[in-house]
């Protein structure tokens, strides 16, 4: 067993292309979530303000479970309970189901709360014109309702970037699982543990690049007024 830190170690294996596999597989296992989790939380938003009462209990149901357990507890039922009532997913499939599943809890709830932050007077007008509840809220709400969850969705995201190493625990091969696999093969803890964490930290520092970007351009139309050039006073 190596004593002490191992420089060479570190240096070997901070670019291997075993863990960068890894690391490839958390990116699509994050962009593959928070798109499913898109879907399915702006659905059970819109069933929250829904003004049916039973579509609006049930969403919201589905909410304090998800985000009430464990994703641990999920992906465990989902990996090893499912197969006992005779629904068997693989590993991949369980860990995608349950990150999509819960993350869509979280999102729903940010996009709920965009959507109820944007006055009732943009409805209102937007029912003047004559725009039906469907057509206010694609055209009026939701444009101004995504100016506004896009700072959440975007550390929603950098979260679920780290949450995924939680799905090693049913041997998904992400960047975490590989890393404890080395681990045991070369006995260099704090080395590969160390490489992993600026992985972690190299992609979620990229994300936070173009979430401000994102941000700055969702911005632009709501920011101060231009002044008027002097053509233009004219």
């Amino acid at each position: 067993m190596n004593q002490g830190w191992n420089w060479m170690g570190f240096l070997d294996y901070l670019f291997n292309p075993y863990l960068l596999g890894g690391a490839l597989t958390t990116l699509w296992l994050t962009l593959a979530a928070i798109a499913g989790g898109l879907i399915l939380g702006a659905v059970l938003a819109l069933a929250r303000v829904s003004k049916l009462k039973r579509l609006s209990s049930i969403a919201g149901f589905y909410i304090w479970i998800f985000r009430g357990t464990p994703l641990l507890v999920q992906l465990i039922i989902i990996y090893t309970g499912l197969p006992q009532v005779g629904i068997k997913l693989s590993v991949i499939q369980s860990a995608l189901l349950g990150l999509i599943l819960n993350e869509a809890a979280y999102l729903a709830e940010i996009i709920r709360g965009g959507i109820q932050s944007v006055p009732a007077g943009q409805t209102n007008a937007a029912k003047a014109l004559g725009l039906s509840h469907a057509q206010a809220m694609r055209y009026v709400i939701l444009p101004q309702a995504t100016r506004l969850i896009t700072p959440a969705l975007g550390n929603s995201i950098n979260g679920l970037l780290k949450t995924t190493s939680i799905t090693s625990v049913i041997s998904m091969e992400e960047l975490l699982r590989r890393t404890q696999v080395l681990i045991q093969e070369e006995f260099m803890v704090l080395e590969l543990f160390l490489v992993a964490a600026l992985y972690y930290l190299l992609m979620t520092s990229i994300w936070d690049i173009a979430q401000r970007h994102i941000e700055r351009h969702f911005g632009r139309a709501y920011g101060p007024a231009r002044p008027p050039q002097l053509s233009e006073q004219r």
